[in-house]
């Protein structure tokens, strides 16, 4: 079964979903919910539910209900200058809620989200977010303020996160790229998010885990968002969910497309992607690549547990300065939790105890950055690049300088035997660091081990 880019639940009946074992015990009516009960998705959207949105409210107390006149004034009637992105749910504004909106609500900045009638989503991804997230709070998954449902009007209203997605921090084209100590953070963050969902008393299946729903703040801290397509988890005896499959292509685990059974190890497949596109820098289907390029998982997982071919996957943009150790045995968990049998792939607890150790390794080169200590007369430390100082010597060696020594290095006879990683060489100044000793240095929110 081919997976489409993305499937949508618009055309959806709510029987599609189903557990192996069904159960016919009451259904939970908000009304009734003891503190220790999580109000399900199946609870209001089963066609024999007799909950309504009007319960959701009384149930979902966390939340605020906001009127579309509010969200149109913080978001100045959603400018185009307020514009975010958009994605399957639809276009996302900035807006800002000030002391006077209403009581008990802090001012701080928003992301609001508007479903696009039109769009992928429909009004059961809508519903999905506000019932997962308005009652499952963590610190690695984003936070719902509240929500409005006016008529045929959806919305969501989120905390803003000012790094947005780490699709396009990772996939940008100009700027510096994410160092590896950023993305192991990013890689330790959202895994103990998805560990959060898994272990619930009610499970929670995420089922649409990428790199554009990782959301990240200023420090880097990332999030996981976008619940639309999450789904409450088996129980009991239940080995499985069983489900229409729906996602993204390139991130789904092989067992969901081929037969609809959707575990926690599905997330787990999806985090071994993610992960996959941390180590490579590459996404995980790109039609513009040769042949089996095209699907990263498929061209790259074969070349994890060769640590010389390992190196050769790496995304270049890293430029060599990563722990060797550390990527060594973040590719042999990328490798578990890719596994084609659910059962040999880790849980995301397993996975958090792999990966948090790799962020106080200390086998990091020195990397293309130099710091060199003011000097009398030389107040301000100064930090320049090496690639900087390189693009002088090619411009005097363009110009005729250095051609003899061209000439010597062509007659150099070339070494076969395997590929060694190429060091970037250390600068001959009085104090040289790597990425991860400037954080130290200049106290960057980019090196926090400890969070």
């Amino acid at each position: 079964m081919a997976l489409k880019k993305y499937l949508s639940w618009k055309n959806i009946l709510p029987n599609c979903i189903k557990t192996k074992y069904s159960s016919s015990g009451p259904k939970v009516h908000a009304t009734k919910q003891s503190p220790s009960q999580r109000l399900s998705l199946s609870d209001i959207s089963h066609p024999g539910s007799s909950l309504s949105l009007s319960d959701l409210s009384n149930s979902l107390i966390s939340l605020h209900i906001f009127a579309l006149k509010e969200l149109e004034v913080i978001t100045h009637k959603f400018s185009k200058s307020n514009f975010l992105g958009e994605g399957g749910f639809g276009p996302v504004y900035k807006g800002f809620i000030d002391d006077n909106l209403r009581p008990g609500l802090k001012a701080q900045p928003v992301a609001v989200k508007v479903l696009d009638l039109d769009g992928t989503q429909g009004h059961r991804e809508w519903l999905a977010e506000v019932i997962f997230l308005g009652q499952l709070k963590h610190p690695h998954l984003v936070n719902l303020i509240g929500y409005c449902y006016e008529e045929d009007h959806r919305l969501l209203v989120y905390e803003y996160m000012e790094r947005g997605n780490l699709e396009n921090q990772l996939f940008k084209r100009y700027g510096p790229s994410l160092p590896w100590l950023t993305r192991l953070k990013i890689a330790i963050g959202t895994a103990k998010g998805l560990a959060f969902l898994h272990e619930e008393e009610k499970p929670v299946i995420y089922r649409d885990f990428k790199t554009s729903n990782i959301l990240l703040d200023l420090a880097y801290k990332a999030k996981v968002s976008d619940f639309g397509l999450a789904t409450d988890g088996p129980e009991g005896e239940e080995t499985h969910v069983t489900t229409c499959v729906m996602g993204t292509e390139g991130y789904a685990a092989p067992e969901y497309i081929t037969t609809g059974h959707l575990t926690t190890m599905s997330d787990v497949f999806s985090f071994g992607v993610v992960l996959l596109e941390l180590l490579t820098g590459r996404r995980s289907v790109d039609k513009t690549r040769p042949g089996r390029e095209k699907n990263l998982v498929e061209w790259a997982r074969p070349l994890l547990k060769d640590p010389y071919k390992l190196d050769g996957i790496m995304d270049p943009r890293l430029e060599g300065q990563y722990s060797t150790e550390g990527a060594r045995k973040t590719a042999a968990l990328a490798y578990q939790c890719l596994s084609n049998h659910p059962k040999s792939r880790p849980t995301m607890s397993n996975v958090v105890k792999a990966l948090e150790p790799l962020l106080s390794l200390t086998d990091i080169p020195v990397g293309p950055f130099v710091y060199i200590v003011p000097t009398q007369g030389n107040n301000q430390p100064i930090v320049q690049k090496i690639e900087e100082r390189e693009e002088k010597e090619l411009k005097i060696e363009k110009n005729g300088g250095g051609k003899e020594e061209k000439k010597e290095k062509s007659r150099l006879p070339r070494q076969k035997g395997r590929r060694h990683r190429r060091r970037v060489k250390p600068s001959r100044s009085r104090a040289v660091y790597s990425d991860t000793d400037l954080y130290k240095t200049l106290g960057s929110s980019l090196y926090s081990p400890k969070q």
